[in-house]
């Protein structure tokens, strides 16, 4: 989990928060700060397709292949923090930062904090804040290097076609002359074989 520096601890809705991340899952890392720039300005929306009741409809969402859009600022722009913040851990690290993708991304809910409101006739009711937790793993994205051409691999030859190889080396008739000893005193034997 990334540390939050100079930000405090996201107190948005995991609803909205998880919409955000889930369309910028696998964004390359200038056109994911590109794109939440351009949700807090209202130009492209987030669709949100699972905590859906009772948002409207825009023309928007359209792009997403759904109906359904918002546009949730305040968690846009934590994010863009995010981003920023993990943008120079990774160049801290000696990673290129041009080519940083988002691969993985994932809002969890945290402990809900309780404060108190004061209403009328002395009631007092709660007034709960239901923070998130965050988590983002960025990896360079792999250039695509051509292949060199592999030279043409050779088939492995079992044991006795190996042999029979070795028999026929040279020329197409040559002999391999084997001369075993007999046990009896009668001379040496000469076997040819091809």
């Amino acid at each position: 989990e990334l540390p939050y520096i100079g930000f405090p601890k996201p107190m948005i809705s995991c609803k909205s928060r998880g919409s955000n991340l889930r369309a910028i899952k696998g964004m390359h890392i200038r056109k994911a700060t590109k794109y939440l720039k351009d949700v807090t300005l209202q130009k492209q929306c987030v669709p949100f397709r699972r905590y859906n009741g009772g948002g409207g409809r825009c023309a928007q969402a359209k792009q997403w292949g759904w109906t359904q859009g918002r546009w949730p600022k305040k968690s846009a722009e934590f994010l863009l923090h995010m981003l920023k913040n993990a943008e120079s851990n990774a160049e801290l690290k000696g990673l290129d930062v041009d080519s940083l993708v988002t691969e993985h991304i994932q809002v969890n809910k945290a402990p809900k904090m309780c404060r108190w409101t004061y209403r009328a006739h002395g009631w007092i009711n709660p007034y709960m804040s239901s923070p998130c937790h965050i988590e983002m793993i960025l990896t360079e994205k792999e250039q695509i290097v051509p292949k060199p051409e592999e030279v043409a691999q050779k088939k492995k030859i079992s044991q006795k076609k190996l042999k029979k190889q070795n028999l026929w080396q040279g020329s197409k008739f040559s002999i391999k002359i084997n001369v075993i000893k007999r046990k009896k005193k009668k001379g040496p034997f000469v076997l040819a074989t091809l």
